[in-house]
């Protein structure tokens, strides 16, 4: 009788990053497949980002091609800057995080920190825009190359990689660090403060810099822009520029500056990223609510909806509201247009090239110089941003539409419930931003025509992002970091956000013109006229978009569906 012979036991591979790396990629051959969507947004994405890339790249290496070492500076300090921060900036903002691999999902696996935060590291190189801001910054590569040869160009490219994983770093660990805060009740309110201040000192700041740079001369440009290299925001892109310029040392010194701040960085994410793996965090013990006998449905709608029928439509405010308020991605779309929405008017109204000079002068001049036009156009942009975060509103719910499909929820019904819940937080925003612009300016007169461009620019864009939800809704991915991306939904989101402010301002733009046309009469016609243009736009998209509502539940639900 044979023996079987059992093969001795294998020792465990030990995991590295290249195994997330190739995780990831093959999660991604995943999710394109049968998807041509998909595909087709993909290369539209990468087409964009290499025609962006393309035109940095020229900028950033015009200075080494015409020989000019200051200029070369400049334009590594202050680029490098800007491209820092906005990988900072517009995953809050706009496009969010590609979180394809969920951290959530490695929580029961025994890996050690360190492996984890360097294997999800590693993926998060894997990127379309990544890829892009690789061929823009090889313009800095040409630079130095061109003003000290070989040994600044090689300096250049280790300083230029070193960036790289500096913005990717940065952009994570503000990311989980956010979604970690968010989660938390008690925090959120005190971050939307801090977030919507921080915002508002966005304009003048801006305003004190226009005037420092009118004023200043090249020679004090560069120096800020060797204060600007000494910062993790300008010492990866300057350190090719020093060795051209003779000190090799100070180039050491800032490739160092960028490994410490990456390190930091990476620890901070490790930390926050703990937490996300967890779980949501603890609001604390659950208050009772006392009531007469039959309150328990009565304790299922929130006081601010206290007002609404005892229905479906009752029920689906109700529920819509508790959402935006407990969900942390929608608490993250919420505070972005509260910040937005005082950065942008004051910013149009109050800043430009205006405000060269320091003093009241120069603020009573912007506000000499601003019209209703103007002040509608920003309105017109800041009520088209507050309607955008619909454009993809099935999406929150993700599986959850399910229930929804079963009942049989008419069409018209849920996106008017889903209005009606959105705009009780959004419209206070809006009251709050229009105020806010006609004091700063001192036109308690125009307050008519912000509201009623706010009104009507809010309104068409709940009319276009209703269809444009229903057509074009795609799944989020089941984490808790507000501000993560499944592979190809960050093209997918910006693309949607552009095509819905374009045709919602199309769809506005009638206000826009009766304010250049009617001039002073507007002032008194704006307020009724913004008000029933909104609402009637909103009502008609909602009857309009319900229909084709009826007819693509089950697609939808498909669509919004999380692959696992």
């Amino acid at each position: 009788m044979a023996v079987p012979v059992t093969a001795p036991d294998r020792p465990a591979r030990r995991v590295s990053a290249r195994h997330f790396v190739r995780l990831k990629l093959r999660v991604l051959g995943n999710n394109f497949r049968g998807q041509g969507w998909r595909i087709a947004l993909f290369v539209l994405g990468v087409l964009f980002g290499l025609w962006v890339a393309t035109g940095a790249f020229f900028a950033l290496a015009a200075p080494g091609l015409a020989g000019e070492p200051r200029f070369a500076l400049l334009t590594a300090a202050f680029g490098g800057g800007l491209l820092v921060l906005g990988w900072l900036l517009l995953p809050l903002v706009f496009f969010g995080v590609d979180e394809t691999l969920d951290p959530a999902r490695f929580a029961l696996l025994p890996l050690p920190r360190r492996t984890l935060v360097l294997g999800l590291f590693a993926a998060a190189l894997v990127s379309v825009p990544l890829l892009a801001t690789l061929a823009a910054v090889a313009g800095l590569v040409v630079t130095a190359g061109a003003l000290g040869g070989w040994p600044a160009g090689l300096v250049a490219v280790v300083g230029i990689t070193g960036g790289l994983l500096l913005c990717v770093a940065a952009a994570r660990a503000v990311t989980s660090a956010f979604a970690t805060m968010l989660r938390s009740r008690r925090v959120r309110d005190l971050a939307a403060v801090l977030l919507a201040v921080l915002a508002a000192l966005l304009g003048p700041l801006q305003i004190a810099v226009l005037a420092a740079v009118r004023r200043a001369d090249w020679d004090q440009l560069t120096g800020v822009a060797r204060v600007v290299g000494w910062t993790p925001f300008g010492a990866p892109w300057t350190a090719g520029v020093e060795v051209a310029e003779g000190r090799a040392w100070v180039a050491v010194v800032k490739l160092l500056i960028t490994g410490a701040a990456i390190g930091a960085l990476l620890l901070w994410w490790s930390r926050t990223l703990e937490s996300a793996m967890v779980g949501a965090a603890s609001a604390g013990p659950a208050r009772q609510r006392r009531g007469p006998a039959g309150g328990a449905v009565a304790q299922l709608f929130p006081r601010a909806v206290g007002w609404t029928r005892r229905d479906r439509f009752g029920a689906l405010v109700a529920r819509e509201c508790r959402y935006w308020w407990r969900d942390a991605r929608r608490r993250a779309n919420l505070i972005t247009i509260a910040v937005v929405g005082v950065f942008v008017p004051v910013m149009v109204n109050l800043g430009g090239s205006r405000l060269a000079v320091d003093g009241g002068e120069a603020f009573g001049e912007a506000t000499a110089n601003s019209s209703p036009v103007l002040v509608s156009l920003s309105m017109l942009f800041v009520g088209l941003l507050a309607s955008v975060t619909l454009a993809n509103q099935f999406g929150f719910d993700g599986s959850a539409y399910a229930a929804n499909v079963v009942a049989g929820v008419p069409g018209r019904l849920e996106l008017r419930a889903r209005m009606t819940a959105f705009s009780l937080y959004v419209v206070p925003m809006l009251v709050a931003v229009a105020v806010i612009l006609a004091a700063l300016l001192g036109r308690p007169g125009w307050l008519g025509v912000m509201a009623g461009g706010l009104a009507a620019a809010y309104g068409c864009g709940l009319a276009i992002n209703s269809f444009v939800a229903v057509l074009g809704g795609y799944a989020l991915p089941e984490t808790s970091n507000p501000f993560a991306m499944n592979s190809g939904a960050g093209a997918a989101k910006g693309l949607l956000t552009v095509l819905s402010m374009v045709a919602s301002a199309v769809a506005a733009a009638p206000v826009v013109v009766a304010a250049a046309l009617l001039g002073e009469v507007w002032l008194w016609l704006a307020l009724p006229v913004g008000l029933a243009y909104g609402v009637g736009a909103a009502l008609l998209g909602s009857y309009l978009a319900g229909d084709v509502l009826d007819r693509r539940q089950p697609e939808l639900l498909s669509a919004v569906t999380p692959r696992r």
